[in-house]
């Protein structure tokens, strides 16, 4: 069997939507419910898919408030189990699990996924492969910094590990493409970025964006390994905030500065390393604890040799108080380095007996 490729892009179409009476739906699934005849249920039901089809339950909805929007092919295809089922019991087992999406919500601490509904959120990922041809350049993000992560990746996890109203915390905030999905969802944001000019051109670029449901995001100019942070969160009103993003440089791949401070001028891996782990002991303690760190980083090739910073880093966390969720493999089409220079890189790897680095890793973690 083929082995489906999961494209992210393909994963946010525009459903269509129906709005329905909660009251009147509710009250034609209690009927259903009642009975122990599964041709009369079969009957009720494609009854029930036909004003569906038709919208014929829409009306009463826009006219009294008491309404329900459901993705018209889900409840369809949750209908059509119904009508499809060969036992009273099977049928029945899929009539209530119908009725209890229509009646109530249930949402973890985590996020704001709908588990009565599930089959609904289709845009958030669960496989560990992110296929991405190309990065989001709707809006603010306009990709003019060199380094700067796909917007895909703060918006599938913000989606997955926040609420509307939380707070995200990305000490290596760089374009701000972080706080524009931010603003994008509903959620605060707080960035911090070593160079002042990027940090007042991404401010400008993220102010640009509008703030779903009024939140706010900042852009603070400073180094991340010493920031008073307590005290940056303490003007925004807070005390800690519900995901830590990072995107730190990948050692010496690019320069971002000439900074001493700036993590891609460390003189040496183990330079590197140990001024990460200074930004993650910062950053630790304004996580709250059973929330989500997730770590943007790929790998090097350096004198001939694959160096496994992604995993390096990931150490680096372990040796913090947090667990290890899931290990996610982004694979890039195109990088800026590497642009109108296939032919060139793939020479390259044929000398040199290496493999053209086309991937990146997310780690998750979670803070015990």
């Amino acid at each position: 069997m083929k082995q489906r490729q999961l494209n992210i892009e393909a994963l946010t179409p525009g459903y269509a939507s129906v709005k329905l009476s909660r009251t009147k739906l509710l009250d034609t699934l209690s009927e259903l419910e009642s009975t122990d005849d599964v041709s009369a249920l079969r009957k009720g039901a494609i009854e029930l898919k036909s004003s569906v089809a038709h919208s014929l339950m829409s009306a009463e909805a826009h006219s009294n408030g008491d309404s329900i929007t459901f993705r018209r092919d889900i409840l369809v295809s949750e209908l059509d189990q119904i009508i499809e089922a060969r036992t009273i019991e099977r049928a029945k087992y899929y009539l209530k699990r119908l009725q209890r999406g229509v009646a109530k919500t249930k949402t973890s601490k985590l996020n704001d996924i709908n588990l009565h509904r599930w089959k609904e959120h289709s845009e958030i990922v669960t496989d560990s492969l992110w296929v991405m041809p190309k990065r989001d350049s709707s809006g603010a993000h306009l990709a003019w910094y060199w380094g700067n992560f796909v917007p895909q990746i703060p918006h599938q996890l913000i989606l997955r590990y926040t609420k509307k109203g939380d707070w995200v915390l990305d000490p290596f905030v760089g374009s701000g493409t972080t706080m524009i999905e931010c603003r994008r969802l509903g959620r605060h944001g707080i960035g911090i970025e070593l160079n002042p000019d990027i940090a007042a051109r991404a401010t400008e670029l993220v102010e640009e964006e509008e703030a779903l449901d009024h939140v706010r995001t900042r852009i603070i100019t400073g180094d991340a390994r010493t920031i008073d942070a307590r005290h940056m969160l303490g003007e925004a009103g807070i005390k800690q905030v519900q995901l830590l993003v990072m995107h730190p440089p990948y050692h010496d791949i690019i320069s971002f500065s000439e900074d001493g401070n700036d993590l891609s001028n460390a003189k040496s891996n183990d330079d590197f390393l140990k001024m990460f782990g200074e930004v993650l002991d910062n950053a630790d303690p304004l996580l709250e604890r059973g929330r989500y760190f997730c770590l943007v980083v790929g790998d090097k090739y350096s004198k001939g040799e694959w160096v496994p910073l992604g995993f390096y880093c990931m150490n680096e966390v372990l040796k913090r108080n947090y667990s290890l969720k899931s290990i996610v493999v982004k694979n890039f089409e195109e990088t800026r380095g590497k642009r109108d220079q296939k032919q060139l890189w793939r020479y390259r790897a044929l000398v040199g007996g290496f493999y053209i680095f086309k991937h990146e890793y997310i780690f998750i973690f979670k803070k015990k």
